[in-house]
């Protein structure tokens, strides 16, 4: 929704938002491709004017909601592989469109995650965003959802912790105490909790910088990196003061955990966001 709002035509916006918003149209987001993720300003999906429409051929791979989405938008080049990207709007009826669900999945299992298929797609003229070209739009888009991943993985540290200060109370051992009263995981519980009020205002103060209309990318990636790190690091901590029921399905523990080991990758993964605050605090980039 966010880059058809953002770079979308009056015509696309409403065509699409408001069932979007209703939940009566389901989108998906085609940007990585099987040989590119870190990387996606290498994509070899292209997309060929062919008079009165694109023709659009290329893989997308590990697209959430892919096998249950009514449009897609694809990101492809235009007129060839040295082509500018463009933003694509492609319904997935469409002929020669193909959504592959994506099995064995440890993390996210609770996601369709998919890998999109376009065999010479045709598309009419008026399917291209007209309002960003190059990988300003993708990326713009990335930065959004990194947004809000970095608050979601809160609620997911917040989950574990409480369930590791219940546990600690209810379990009882060395002499018939719960192991709240011992200091090793009283010092456990003190240091997660510094650490979900670190992500809490690093979030809080972002967001104030985005309501100032003051953000840039470089401050997302930094609360990304801080609070998808602090999230893990304390479900694996949860994990421990849970002992072996830590990794049963009768806690939510090891679901965060795994589900965070994907968070850690998707939309930027940690060592990416790194090169982006070390190119932001240097001027020099260092992704080659």
């Amino acid at each position: 929704m966010y880059p058809i709002y953002t770079f979308g035509s009056e015509e696309q916006k409403q065509k699409y938002l408001p069932k979007m918003a209703r939940g009566e149209i389901i989108g998906c987001f085609g940007l990585t491709e099987p040989d590119f993720g870190s990387n996606p300003s290498g994509m070899r999906t292209v997309a060929i004017d062919d008079g009165d429409a694109y023709v659009i051929s290329g893989t997308k791979r590990w697209i959430t909601n892919g096998n249950i989405a009514q449009i897609a938008l694809v990101w492809a080049k235009l007129g060839g592989p040295d082509g500018e990207v463009h933003g694509f709007l492609v319904p997935t009826d469409a002929r020669g469109f193909e959504a592959r669900l994506m099995h064995r999945k440890v993390s996210l299992r609770a996601s369709v995650t998919s890998e999109l298929i376009l065999e010479e797609v045709r598309v009419k003229k008026d399917a291209v965003l007209p309002g960003v070209r190059g990988m300003k739009g993708p990326l713009s888009a990335l930065t959004a959802a990194r947004f809000g991943i970095a608050w979601g993985v809160i609620g997911a540290a917040t989950a574990c912790f409480d369930c590791a200060v219940d546990y600690a109370k209810q379990r009882v051992q060395f002499g018939g105490k719960p192991i709240a009263s011992h200091q090793l995981v009283q010092a456990k519980l003190a240091e997660m909790l510094t650490q979900i009020t670190s992500m809490q205002l690093m979030a809080l103060e972002v967001t104030r910088l985005k309501a100032a209309e003051r953000l840039r990318p470089a401050h997302v990636s930094m609360m990304k990196r801080h609070n998808v790190r602090a999230a893990l690091e304390i479900a694996r901590v949860c994990r421990d003061v849970l002992g072996g029921n830590g990794i049963t399905l009768e806690y939510p523990v090891m679901r965060h955990m795994c589900n965070l080991e994907s968070v850690s990758t998707y939309e930027g993964t940690h060592d990416v966001h790194t090169l982006i605050l070390g190119q932001e605090i240097t001027g020099i980039a260092a992704f080659e």
